[in-house]
């Protein structure tokens, strides 16, 4: 197959990786995805594996991220170009484990340990990393996501990754040896479908139960200009509120221990704006309970500003709070300000920088101690170990992702809550301005969603939950192993071949659907 062939056969397999994901969900194309790729990239140099790579990475983000159009085109290629880079160090991994020169034993092993490295690498640089489109990421209502309690996400990648790589080699023994082939890929599949079978037992009789209330207020506008009237956006969730504490009142509602707003309710400094305070401590007293919500603090010209969750008492008094620790580049804060905000007139919309939390986000709520992740940091391994590690029982989302109304971005993040409360083993409360708001059980069932570009208010019991997953425990050790696997693998096939070349009359790797 010539260079140009292999590269439509891998563009098309990137497409159909990006269309595994919401808003289609085509999941069981994400294996197959892995496959081609594999396939086109087994015995090529790795130059040529690196640029098959490349070109699936690239069609790959770009259908996964088109929701970056409401910021811009200039926002949207040039992130699907980067992201897409990385999956060349797949391409070249693959290559490398199975070349023209050397082919390592069990090498769809290897190269499947090559996604879990590439997929650190992308959670890490630039800026902190963008783990958005892991693989771990696709698998909500199949029989893989359960084993996320077991193995975590990064486990999760490996085990899809190597199903895809499996599949490739059995396509290329089946000719030769059938019954194996089909054996390795009903060993993975197994693999892969096992804890669908033995399900993690995350909830008991015994646990304590509380009633949450999500509020989702609605915002007046859309895109980039959803938050043009901030006193709106407070006003609609302290309405949403008061509305939801006349109905407990009048015997309609259960009343609620843990209160949750979205990020961003308050784009009003509620320790400055004496309005916005009273307003917010009304709803508070309102509805007896304590208040999680979100708020922009400080927000001056040159001293940056806070992303903050703030607890209110059932009294209407400020207390405890959590800082955004993992601002969003080139949303909240703008990376070497000072060469690209004179050049680029777009950045001049973020005039300045959120100031980064240092503290997890573990906060007591009633009786509740809720671990918080604001918007896209649900998407970071570290951040949410340190809430399991910090004592949460509950994961608790604050979200506002009314910028992107109307785009995948929304049902994809909600993906992600839904596999975390699998990862965790806890509930998920999800609370965002104008949607997707939902409590998800510890078994990744939706319990109760709200309607975008709806004032809801979501109210359910749940339970509290301190028990640790398989996954908690392992914490980062499955993606630390597959990682050093993939290096050392790839390592491995360069010092063997390095040796073989060096000897007169080195032999080449025996061609696919022989035994080796």
């Amino acid at each position: 197959m010539s260079v140009l062939a292999r590269s439509v056969a891998v563009a098309l397999a990137g497409v159909g990786a990006g269309l595994a994901f919401e808003p289609f969900h085509w999941v069981y194309l994400l294996p197959f995805s892995v496959a081609v790729l594999t396939l086109c990239c087994v015995g090529r140099r790795k130059r040529s594996g690196f640029w098959l790579g490349l070109v699936f990475g690239t069609a790959f983000m770009l259908v996964l991220l088109p929701w970056l159009k409401v910021i811009g085109v200039y926002a949207w290629i040039p992130l699907a170009v980067i992201e897409g880079a990385f999956y060349g160090l797949a391409g070249l991994a693959t290559s490398a484990v199975s070349g023209p020169v050397v082919r390592l034993r069990w090498w769809p092993v290897w190269a499947a340990s090559s996604w879990v490295l590439v997929e650190a690498l992308r959670g890490t640089v630039p800026f902190g990393g963008f783990p958005w489109g892991r693989l771990s990421f696709a698998v909500e209502d199949t029989p893989v996501a359960p084993l996320l309690a077991y193995l975590g996400a990064a486990g999760v990648t490996f085990v899809v990754a190597l199903v895809g790589t499996t599949v490739a080699w059995a396509v290329l023994h089946v000719r030769h040896t059938p019954v194996r082939a089909a054996a390795a890929v009903a060993g993975t599949l197994a693999l892969a479908g096992v804890a669908a079978v033995v399900p993690w037992q995350a909830t008991r009789s015994t646990d304590p139960r509380v009633t949450v209330a999500a509020v989702q207020g609605n915002v007046p506008g859309e895109g980039l200009e959803a938050f043009a009237e901030r006193r709106v956006v407070l006003d609609n969730h302290i309405e949403a509120t008061q509305l939801f504490a006349a109905r407990v009142a009048a015997g309609k509602a259960p009343k609620p221990d843990v209160v949750v707003w979205p990020e961003n309710s308050s784009d009003i400094d509620p320790y400055t704006d004496l309005i916005a305070r009273t307003s917010i401590a009304d709803a508070a007293k309102a509805v007896h309970a304590p208040l999680l919500m979100g708020a922009v603090v400080g927000d001056r010209a040159n001293r940056g500003w806070h992303n903050r969750a703030i607890v209110w008492s059932a009294t209407g008094r400020p207390g405890a709070y959590y800082d955004k620790t993992h601002p969003v580049p080139f949303g909240e804060y703008i990376p070497f300000r000072n060469l690209l905000a004179s050049r680029v007139t777009a950045l001049q919309q973020i005039p300045t920088d959120m100031i980064r939390g240092t503290r997890p986000g573990v906060l007591t709520v009633g009786p509740a101690k809720a671990g918080v992740l604001m918007c896209f940091e649900v998407a970071y391994d570290g951040l949410l170990r340190g809430l399991v590690d910090g004592g949460a029982d509950v994961i608790v989302v604050p979200t506002n992702n009314a910028t992107y109304t109307g785009t995948g971005q929304i049902e994809q993040q909600f993906a992600m809550s839904r596999l975390r409360a699998v990862e965790t083993g806890r509930y998920v409360v999800i609370a965002s301005t104008n949607g997707i708001s939902g409590i998800v059980a510890p078994d990744g069932r939706v319990v109760a969603r709200a309607p975008q570009r709806r004032q809801v208010v979501l109210d359910r019991s749940i339970a509290l939950i301190h028990r640790r997953t398989p996954a908690d425990v392992l914490g980062p050790w499955p993606e630390v192993a597959g990682s050093a696997a993939g290096v050392l693998a790839v390592l491995a096939a360069l010092g063997t071949g390095y040796r073989r070349r060096a000897r007169p009359g080195a032999r080449l790797a025996r061609p696919e659907g022989r035994r080796t």
